[in-house]
């Protein structure tokens, strides 16, 4: 079976999860994506927060550059440059995370590409996106997701604000899907051009729910973290805790027509005085109904309420911690968990496929090489260098 982008080949300059992701994005679907890792400069330190000890495997790597081949070159003398500008004109894409004024001082902003390849596509994972005052900073999630409000609506009144990392991902997604559509305008025009996508702009689109609201309406109160009890609506968006610690989390926003099924599964009377009409769940006595179903929700299990749910088929469900998609059968028949056989570490588990295609489907075709595993093959097979020339190029630093 052919992949979607088969004969697609992409030089991969990332140092940044996100960046790398998006590359390994494109290798799922077949593109042929070369792993430069630079040894001419130190490896970035892991652990740098003291709280993300050596895993026995890098996890993190298996998701980043898996399907990827390594070729390891060092960049700060002229035979590993002179290497890679040669890959380079031999690639359909560049997807790199690196400033400009850096890509600019090594010769490889776009205009200098193009003189390698002239309808070639530079795809960039940025800190704050291509233009303006700050297009420079550091491409850190953390930094972005401080900046866009995020972090802020995440915690508690009295407690600090909790980062989510969700911005990566929508920022990988958003670089892959973004390269993607150059290539088609390629197709279509034979031109290339720069892509950019953005932690910043990543991070504003995973807090869209809040910052889109506060966007049309400037409510104060969406500027501000809220405690579980300051929900709008009690059966839509507030969870409930349950007698055996689990939680409850509700989504009915249309309490008109979910209250009689509602007050059925909670047992309480469907004419009850205090909550009979919209206004009165939702407004007036709304507090005193968040504090009831408090009281009701805590005296059953959530196994109790998961299966009234699923027989009333309502919109609730409970709220899982990691271990439920690990094994969970519709993470694994849609591929979005994988079971691995692990060269080194044995049978493991991995992030999937996140994208489902009927008629080209993402594949694992191989683990997270080790730095530099393939740098011969890709001299000598790819870029067609005898084994003497690979041997000068070796003996050149």
């Amino acid at each position: 079976m052919s992949s979607a982008l088969d004969d697609v080949v992409v030089v991969d300059l990332t140092t940044e999860f996100f960046a790398s992701v998006a590359a390994a994005l494109l290798a799922d679907f077949g593109a042929k994506v070369i792993h430069v890792e630079n040894t001419g400069v130190s490896a970035p330190v892991k652990n740098r927060d003291g709280m993300h000890p050596q895993e026995a495997w890098d996890s993190h790597a298996e998701l980043a550059h898996r399907n990827k081949q390594s070729v390891a070159l060092n960049l700060e003398v002229r035979a590993g440059d002179e290497v890679l500008k040669k890959l380079i004109a031999r690639a359909d894409i560049v997807i790199t995370d690196l400033p400009f004024t850096t890509l600019e001082a090594k010769g490889l902003d776009y205009e200098s590409l193009c003189s390698l390849r002239s309808d070639i596509i530079l795809a960039r994972g940025s800190g704050f996106g291509p233009k303006g005052p700050d297009s420079d900073l550091p491409a850190i999630d953390e930094l972005a997701a401080a900046r866009v409000g995020l972090m802020s609506i995440l915690g508690e009144p009295g407690q600090p604000p909790v980062y989510s990392g969700t911005g990566q991902m929508h920022t990988a997604v958003m670089l892959a899907f973004g390269t993607m559509l150059a290539m088609v305008h390629r197709e279509e025009s034979g031109e290339g051009q720069v892509v950019d996508a953005s932690l910043f702009a990543g991070n504003m689109y995973s807090a869209s729910l809040d910052l889109q609201a506060y966007l049309a309406v400037r409510a104060e109160r969406i500027l501000e973290p809220v405690s579980r009890l300051d929900m709008g609506n009690p059966m839509s968006g507030p969870s409930y805790p349950c007698s055996d610690g689990r939680w409850v989390t509700l989504a009915m926003p249309d309490t008109d027509r979910w209250w009689p099924i509602f007050s059925q599964i909670t047992e309480l009377a469907i004419d009850d005085a205090r909550f009979d009409t919209h206004d009165k769940r939702c407004d007036v006595n709304r507090l005193e109904m968040m504090q009831v179903l408090d009281e009701i929700f805590s005296k059953q299990p959530g196994s109790h309420w998961e299966r009234l749910f699923a027989e009333h088929k309502v919109s609730a469900d409970l709220i899982e911690t990691y271990a439920f998609p690990a094994k969970d059968e519709q993470a694994k028949v849609n591929r979005y968990v994988l079971d691995l056989d692990h060269p080194t570490y044995g049978k493991t588990q991995s992030l999937g496929f996140p994208i489902y295609m009927s008629d080209n489907p993402a594949r694992l075709r191989r683990m997270a090489p080790c730095r530099g595993q393939h740098t011969e093959e890709i001299l000598q097979d790819f870029l067609g260098l005898s084994e003497q020339q690979v041997a000068d190029v070796e003996g050149q630093g």
